[in-house]
């Protein structure tokens, strides 16, 4: 039998080596499938009722991506959307609203679905765990002042078209809880106990699910409300 060369020797080492790496590259993938949270890993089932996490967001903007995905983790966490009529209007439009339930007050105001479901994750996994944190108190409702506008930015002649007009923003004002306080941002957030610091902690909560974020600290224009939109730029302010 014919000795094996130097060379085909040295592939034999590095296939043996590759083949070795292969297996625990399985071994470590396998490790992390079981024993790091959903909210982790982007292969994982998402809802509503998971923490964030290091995947949040792509499973966030995948589900977004797909009418019928967002409206199914919607239901999913207890949530049952209704279908609003597509009405166009120059710039503006209401493709691919909602109405769905949570505490938001004026009630299932038209929304986008995946503004409702990453509002949903918000006041799930953001608002309600720091209400009990900071605050001991459950929360009741979340006050807002509108979702869909036809307008551009700050209502400006010739400004490009506001995240209002395809109703993917909203304006929250403050937040009621079930002990009867009322928290607003106009009165509040720049409070230096709990209750400022359950705001900014909702705003930071905020900047991590949607694209623009802005609030007092951005403009007067914002000083009464923390605007939370769709866009596909990131801004906290």
């Amino acid at each position: 039998m014919k000795p094996a060369s130097p060379q085909a020797l040295a592939l034999a080492e590095i296939g043996g080596f590759l083949l070795d790496v292969a297996l625990a590259g399985l071994l470590l993938l396998a490790l992390i499938d079981r024993i790091a949270p959903p909210q982790d890993l982007a292969w994982k089932p998402f809802s509503i009722d998971q923490p964030l996490g290091l995947a949040t967001e792509g499973k966030l903007a995948r589900i977004g991506a797909d009418p019928a995905a967002c409206r199914a983790a919607l239901r999913a966490g207890g949530i049952a959307p209704i279908d609003q009529p597509v009405r166009e209007d120059g710039f503006c439009s209401t493709r691919d609203t909602v109405r769905a339930q949570s505490r938001l007050s004026p009630a299932a105001p038209v929304m986008t679905c995946p503004l409702a479901l990453r509002y949903a994750v918000w006041e799930r996994q953001v608002l309600e765990p720091a209400a009990q944190r900071l605050l001991d108190s459950r929360l009741a409702r979340v006050e807002h002042l509108g979702t869909y506008a036809c307008r551009t930015i700050y209502g400006r002649t010739g400004a490009r078209p506001s995240q209002h007009a395809g109703a993917s923003a909203l304006d929250v004002s403050g937040v009621r809880l079930a002990d009867g306080r009322r928290l607003t941002i106009a009165g509040d957030f720049r409070d230096p106990g709990p209750e400022g610091r359950f705001l900014r902690v909702a705003r930071a909560g905020a900047c991590e699910l949607f694209g623009a974020v802005l609030g007092p600290d951005y403009n007067a224009a914002h000083a009464d409300h923390l605007h939370v939109d769709l866009s596909p730029y990131r801004l906290c302010r």
